[in-house]
C-alpha cells in the first residue's frame, strides 16, 4: 500500500480539502499533495499530524479494516529481571543461601572460593 494514496483516500472520506488538512495541521498543502501524489514519503511524527487532522487512529493508517488487525500470538518478552540469576525462584534462595554463608567465611577463605569458581567457569566455557 502506498501511504499516500491512503491519506488521500482518508481525506476524501471525511469529505476534506488540502487547504483543510492544511489547517488542521499546520503542513503546507503543497507538501500534502506531494504526499498524496507519492513524491514524498512523511516521517512518523507527520504521519501522527495526518491522523489526528483526520480523526482517525495512527493504525488506520496503515490497515483499512474497521477494527485493529488482531495481533499474533507472541512469545512473552524477558524482562531484565527474567535474565538475572538469582531475581526469582529457586535461584533467588539459592542467591541467599550463598550470602548468608559468605558473609560467615574469612576474607582469605571467600577468596579461594571466588578464585575457585572463576577457574570452574572458565573451565566450562573453553
Amino acid at each position: 500500500m502506498i501511504i499516500g494514496e491512503r491519506l488521500r483516500a482518508l481525506r476524501e472520506e471525511k469529505k476534506f480539502s488540502q487547504g483543510e488538512v492544511e489547517k488542521r495541521t499546520g503542513l503546507l498543502r503543497c507538501y500534502i499533495s506531494r504526499v498524496e501524489n507519492g513524491h514524498t514519503v512523511p516521517a512518523v511524527e507527520t504521519l501522527e499530524k495526518f491522523a489526528r487532522a483526520l480523526e482517525v487512529p495512527m493504525y488506520q493508517l496503515f490497515y483499512e479494516g474497521e477494527e485493529p488487525p488482531k495481533l499474533p500470538n507472541l512469545p512473552k518478552r524477558k524482562t531484565g529481571a527474567d535474565l538475572t540469576w538469582g531475581s526469582s525462584g529457586k535461584d533467588a534462595q539459592v542467591l541467599v543461601m550463598f550470602c548468608r554463608l559468605f558473609s560467615r567465611m574469612k576474607e582469605s577463605d571467600r577468596a579461594l572460593v571466588f578464585f575457585m569458581a572463576q577457574k570452574m567457569a572458565r573451565a566450562k566455557a573453553a
